[in-house]
């Protein structure tokens, strides 16, 4: 009788479990069935949906549910804590796995190389993030000094790290923020926020429903420039051919020409304004430089040559996420991703690397919503079923799952597992059960591998 298919899958968040699920609903999972194995480098799953959606977006984070059934399928297995280049390194893999699917992610900011850049007070976005969303690896203090702040960047990040910021620490005390992210917070000084964008309205990346959440906060007052407010042809082809732009583009307006109200914080949305330079004075941030662009008639813009110097102390840098480079796998260092033909990983030579694929973020780069993810894994596992039914996978050495138990315990890992979350699940509701709230995220490592009784 046919063993199961064995298949690794490097990353847990959605596009890993979407991988797995593809697999579980293929006519191979009827018979020989498969056996999946998700690979985390984190001590809990569900990657940037735990540690890259803000607190205050429990909609989004009700995508874990639908995840949650995912992985609580009998022919998946989880192994948290075990980073892949570390632990664990792809010749390993093809010990134990007819195929490995790689679906990791990106948690790093993206450069943005404008002068100033580097200064004390210029900030990555996505490292704020991981502070506020209790990342065990990062530090658990964030200077929040500054009173008026840039967010360079219009995409729902930029949303995020701007709510963020303008935010009361107590209105974000419901969430799951561990009490080092309310106690900083508490310490915010930030009344001024100004977010900038290089285009115009019918040009921003937010999505409809965050935009508006923005407005919903007793303590923000969200005001844009009715000059921000323009259009060319292109900008009106995008605005008929896209129903979301059209949809940013009007809350925008309706936001302009309404009278400004009272409350506290003020967090301004600006557009056709391109960063140029960070100013610094001591080594510090003291302003941002922007340069007015206009629109050119196709929805791109162009300078005007008229600079405006704006003062802010912190600027945060919302210009999109970038993978890190996967050890043994090709790199596109301009894209930061793995090249691929249908989600199968290409060689220099242009051939398909025996066994081996790509899912997600890895695969296309850092855009997107969580959906869809799930066409990428869909098109990926079909291609490596394929390639399961043409007999064009390697054969593993070691196919058994104790196999895999056997060599991480031989390296002395200590991982984590599904049972592991379930603990770790219920130490924090219980932390957050006094207080009324649904759970307070564990940050640190230790503990985290403690509650997980690894």
């Amino acid at each position: 009788m046919p063993r199961p298919l064995r298949v690794a899958i490097v990353g847990s968040g959605p596009a890993g479990i979407y991988a797995a699920d593809a697999l579980l609903k293929s006519d191979v999972a009827a018979g020989p069935g498969v056996s999946i194995d998700i690979f985390e480098r984190m001590p809990a799953p569900f990657g940037l949906i735990r540690y890259g959606v803000a607190p205050d977006h429990p909609r989004i984070k009700g995508i874990i549910t639908a995840l949650h059934q995912v992985l609580d399928k009998p022919q998946i297995r989880l192994f948290g804590n075990v980073d892949y280049g570390t632990d664990v390194h792809l010749d390993d893999l093809r010990a134990f796995y007819d195929g490995v699917i790689f679906a990791t992610g990106a948690m790093a900011d993206r450069a943005l190389p404008i002068p100033g850049i580097d200064l004390d007070g210029s900030y990555g976005a996505a490292d704020f993030v991981s502070w506020y969303d209790g990342h065990p690896d990062v530090p658990r203090t964030w200077p929040l000094e500054a009173e008026k702040v840039a967010v360079l960047g219009v995409g729902n990040v930029a949303l995020d790290v701007a709510r963020i910021l303008a935010k009361t620490a107590d209105e974000l005390l419901p969430t799951e923020i561990p009490p080092n992210v309310h106690e900083g917070l508490k310490a915010n000084k930030a009344m001024e926020i100004h977010v900038f964008g290089r285009r115009g309205p019918a040009q921003a990346k937010f999505s409809p429903m965050e935009l508006r959440e923005l407005d919903h906060s007793p303590s923000i007052e969200v005001i844009v420039d009715p000059e921000d407010i323009d259009y060319d042809d292109g900008s009106i082809a995008t605005r008929r051919g896209n129903k979301q732009a059209d949809m940013v583009a009007k809350t925008l307006e309706n936001w302009a020409i309404r009278d400004v109200g009272d409350r506290p914080h003020k967090l301004f949305l600006h557009f056709f304004e391109s960063p140029t330079e960070i100013l610094g004075e001591d080594g510090k941030v003291v302003g941002l430089r922007t340069e007015r662009t206009a629109l050119d008639g196709t929805g791109n813009v162009k300078g005007t040559g008229e600079f405006k110097d704006w003062d802010v102390t912190a600027v945060y840098r919302a210009v999109g996420y970038l993978s890190d480079k996967l050890p043994k796998l090709p790199w596109d260092i301009d894209s930061g991703t793995v090249p691929d033909a249908g989600g199968r990983v290409i060689q220099e030579t242009g051939e398909h690397l025996t066994s081996t694929y790509v899912t997600g973020w890895i695969r296309r780069g850092p855009v997107g919503l969580i959906g869809h993810t799930k066409g990428d894994a869909n098109e990926t596992v079909a291609n490596l079923l394929d390639d399961y039914r043409n007999d064009r996978l390697g054969t593993p050495g070691s196919p058994d799952p104790e196999a895999v138990d056997a060599f991480l315990a031989g390296r002395g890992v200590r991982y984590t597992t599904w049972d592991g979350w379930y603990r770790l699940d219920a130490a924090e509701k219980a932390l957050g059960e006094p207080q009324g709230r649904e759970r307070v995220k564990i940050v640190e490592r230790e503990d985290m591998l403690r509650e997980s009784g690894a």
